[in-house]
């Protein structure tokens, strides 16, 4: 299955063409094109399908969709083990 997942957008490289930035879903990090959302800014929520940014999305949605997906496993689907040690490692640096 290959989702569309919301992710925070960490930095952007204006120099590479195609316009590409690092966003981070919930401790996991990976490369994503920015081309459809050129205006975006460090610090706002994208989602990301098959390594396109498409939309923005505000924390909020961004946050409940993360959590929704990690319930129901399909990020451990998506990201692999690198998602669920990036998951281990957030929840014990947070307190809720």
């Amino acid at each position: 299955m290959c989702l569309a997942v919301p992710g925070k957008v960490v930095s952007i490289d204006h120099s590479a063409d195609p316009l590409t930035g690092l966003i981070d879903f919930g401790g996991v990090r990976k490369q994503a094109c920015l081309e459809y959302l050129p205006d975006v800014r460090v610090g706002e929520y994208v989602i990301v399908h098959v390594g396109f940014a498409l939309q923005r999305l505000d924390e909020e949605s961004a946050r409940a969709s993360l959590e929704l997906f990690g319930q129901l496993g399909l990020l451990e689907e998506e990201f692999g083990d690198a998602w669920e040690q990036a998951a281990r490692q957030e929840s014990g640096s947070e307190a809720r």
